[in-house]
């Protein structure tokens, strides 16, 4: 009988035996969908999991799955958790340098792998692991998939795993040094995605789409876990270039992005309507609805019951926007160790400009450092082969989390700043770039900000400038992030006040090493990159300067 404690593969079995013929999996290729039901879900799961025991894999063992989010990450996952395997996913676009030790680190014994974004990088750099291979165009050498599960008889037993027993290694990317392995027990997943389903409710009628990476454990609890727990469907798209139309073509009930993208749906909107005018329309109460269903529908979000956002602070501004539009955002706050599961700000209980209140039975306080720290059953038990790292975060069962905070009257938390991000002016003074980052986010114009500044008079904002900018002059440009500029430096104390601008349209990418596999900023390596322009405004009048790697005319 199921329970709320009950495990992943138990909700596999559930599903597989009660709705055979439902369709559970949807991939987009080449402009057609193909679709899995849970009958097929469960039988090819069960074959590969029977050519894993062939190939040599028994229960423990870490295997690694290597790929951008597919139909086949989820059956690869189930494939390893009915082998009793451990899952230990790779950040698909992470350094190759990184996925090569994460997978040493780990010890995987084999690798799935699919579709890449530097294909030949990451084969270069690969240990030599026995390699199968997700069948899709693009994808790294080994055995196919396909072959593999056609000539397997399926395994016949149903393992009922312990709760306590380990289900994956998720390795953090972090902004500085090398991944952390989090290890997570089947219970600690069961219990953040009933606990969460709880406030929410979603269920088999919802329709899930996967397009952050699977290796962090946030999409692994709000997709994967989620959509089985639920009985709902779940949706890839084909690639970057299809990603609109097939986020249109899905309608998700439930989406859940970074405010990266959040960010990068505005610019886009505001590159057809320009600010100003749309603002106008809006206010025009039967235009303005008719307008913002268009936009809904062009984002393909106008089915949605639950947007969800985190990973990174989102700007208050932006959440406003859409809240115009019809689309109120969901902010919530976690990380991988403790299964994503901490704060939130769920339909019943919401509060704009915070990550909301705790979540059921989470215990949440502060630290004499203003630190925040979190307990419950869902915390990790430690970092993998990593005793050290290991005490500085857990001490008495809280889990220190690095990120500063504070806790209003009503119990919402609002995160500000990560303790290692903070620096120091040469006037002596602490700054907090997130608070400032955030202001200056107000401007639609910027898509990626990051303040600097230790050691000098004042901050700096290195700046990416988005889409809608391209279509203005250089002078226009400056004129707006000037009046940001003075907006916010009216709000804030004489030390805290942003001199300069470093503008440029070159967008930081984890490829390019100022991103991390989630979209954190690498303050360090994007400081460095910027160092010959952050000097240059040295005893400069404020203003802004252009990097010159900027293509703005």
């Amino acid at each position: 009988m199921l329970t709320p404690e009950s495990t992943a593969l138990e909700w596999l079995y559930h599903w597989e035996s009660t709705t055979p013929d439902r369709v559970y999996l949807r991939q987009a290729l080449a402009g057609a969908w193909r679709e899995y039901t849970w009958r097929e879900v469960g039988q090819q799961a069960r074959r590969m999991a029977a050519a894993l025991r062939a190939r040599g894999i028994v229960p423990g063992d870490q295997v690694s799955i290597l790929s951008r989010n597919c139909a086949h990450w989820l059956l690869a996952d189930f494939a390893i958790m009915l082998a009793g395997a451990i899952n230990v996913p790779v950040y698909p676009n992470q350094h190759p340098d990184e996925i090569a030790y994460v997978l040493a680190h780990a010890g995987s014994k084999l690798l799935f792998a699919g579709r890449l974004e530097q294909t030949a990088a990451v084969e270069a750099r690969l240990p030599p692991l026995p390699r199968i291979v997700f069948p899709y165009p693009g994808a790294l050498g080994g055995d196919n998939w396909d072959d593999v599960v056609a000539g397997q008889p399926p395994l016949a037993e149903s393992r009922r795993p312990d709760p306590e027993e380990l289900c994956a290694i998720f390795y953090t990317s972090g902004t500085t040094g090398t991944p952390k392995g989090v290890p997570q027990e089947y219970g600690a997943m069961a219990f953040a995605t009933a606990n969460l389903q709880a406030l929410l409710g979603f269920g088999a009628e919802d329709r899930f789409f996967s397009h952050l990476p699977l290796a962090h454990v946030a999409e692994r609890i709000i997709v994967e876990a989620f959509s089985l727990r639920a009985g709902a469907a779940v949706s890839f798209p084909d690639s970057l270039e299809t990603f609109q139309a097939d986020l249109r073509a899905v309608r998700p009930t439930l989406f859940f992005s970074v405010p990266r993208l959040w960010m990068r749906f505005q610019q886009g909107v505001l590159a057809q309507r320009p600010a100003k005018r749309l603002d106008f329309i809006l206010a025009v109460p039967l235009l303005g609805a008719l307008v913002a269903r268009k936009i809904r529908r062009g984002l393909g979000l106008d089915a949605a019951r639950w947007l969800l956002t985190g990973a990174a602070p989102t700007p208050l501004s932006l959440l406003h926007w859409y809240e115009r539009l019809g689309l109120p955002i969901l902010e919530g706050y976690g990380m991988s160790e403790n299964s994503a599961y901490a704060t939130f700000n769920h339909p019943g209980r919401r509060k704009l400009g915070t990550v909301g209140a705790p979540l059921p039975h989470c215990e949440l306080r502060l630290s004499e450092d203003g630190e925040i720290l979190t307990r419950h059953r869902a915390v990790m038990r430690g970092y993998y082969l990593d005793p050290e790292r290991t005490a500085e975060q857990l001490q008495d069962g809280w889990l220190h989390t690095g990120d500063l905070g504070e806790i209003d009257a009503e119990g919402f938390v609002t995160i500000t700043g990560r303790a290692k991000d903070t620096f120091k002016t040469s006037k002596g003074e602490w700054i907090v770039p997130s608070g400032l980052e955030e202001k200056l986010a107000r401007n639609p114009l910027l898509e990626q900000i990051c303040v600097v500044g230790a050691g000098l008079p004042q901050p700096i904002a290195l700046v990416v400038l988005g889409a809608a900018a391209g279509k203005l002059a250089r002078a226009e440009v400056e004129n707006s992030v000037l009046e940001t500029l003075a907006t916010m430096n009216r709000e804030l104390p004489s030390h805290a006040r942003v001199g300069h601008c470093v503008l440029t349209s070159e967008p930081w990418t984890i490829e390019g090493g100022l991103l991390t596999p989630t979209l954190k900023l690498r303050r360090a390596a994007i400081a460095k990159r910027f160092e010959a322009q952050v000097q240059a405004t040295a005893g400069a009048p404020p203003g802004c300067v252009w990097s010159k790697e900027s293509k703005l005319s």
